[in-house]
């Protein structure tokens, strides 16, 4: 009898054993996380006069990236300065034909990303101008907001509005700025030859600008409408 119970006593040991948390447990992996690139081409604030010309109004440009550590694939955005239209373009590898138009501003920047992974990183976004048909002269780029940023509220009295300009032919001559209560301004408060202009504004208004630029050839081109409100 005692020999049979020291034997149910082995089985149940040994099962025990067999049934016993081993250590090898399935261990989910981290996700690794997407790298911004750095942009090669075209390169930033200059004219893009290569590329394969496909017709009078149309050019096929190479864009080119590096820096990836991890990444999958990528997408490629390219917005018209001119249209504010931007459209994406993806790819697996680090660099992307695009046909684009000619003596048009354009800027790009491109999102990295990888698989099973919800997140993503950018790049910094670069500006260049399509090279068109011979000619001497290139409009300025559209200006960008400094301040008030988009959708800022600030204090009544007097504001400092500052933007940012650039050139590929570096000649910007002027600014004209447009700022009123509607919401596509058309009131002119001023001209500069400097990147900023003060001006009087009133609590519980909401306010719309934009800058118009200028070069020494007179080639102009419009920014985006900016806004912002006053408590």
């Amino acid at each position: 009898m005692r020999l049979v119970k020291n034997t149910i006593f082995i089985l149940i040991f040994a099962l025990g054993i067999s049934c016993s948390d081993d250590g090898n447990d399935d261990v989910v992996a981290p996700l690794i996380d997407p790298t911004a690139v750095t942009l090669n081409f075209p390169a930033n604030n200059t004219e893009c006069n290569e590329g394969t010309i496909i017709s009078e109004t149309r050019t096929e440009v190479v864009f080119k990236w590096a820096g990836a550590v991890n990444n999958d694939s990528y997408t490629v955005a390219l917005k018209n300065l001119e249209t504010g239209v931007v459209k994406d373009y993806n790819t697996t590898v680090e660099e992307f034909p695009i046909s684009i138009l000619r003596g048009v501003p354009y800027s790009w920047w491109v999102v990295s990303k990888v698989k099973g992974n919800p997140k993503t990183a950018e790049s910094t976004v670069w500006k260049f101008y399509s090279a068109g048909l011979p000619k001497e002269s290139h409009p300025p780029f559209p200006a960008e907001v400094v301040s008030p940023t988009m959708g800022t509220a600030i204090a009544s009295g007097t504001v400092k509005l500052q933007w940012k300009g650039s050139d590929v032919d570096n000649d910007i001559a002027s600014y004209t700025v447009l700022l009123d209560n509607s919401e596509i301004p058309t009131t002119t408060i001023g001209n500069a030859t400097t990147n900023s202009i003060n001006v009087e504004v009133e609590s519980g208004k909401i306010y719309y600008w934009k800058v118009i630029s200028t070069d020494a050839d007179g080639n102009a081109s419009d920014s985006e409408i900016f806004q912002f409100k006053v408590n």
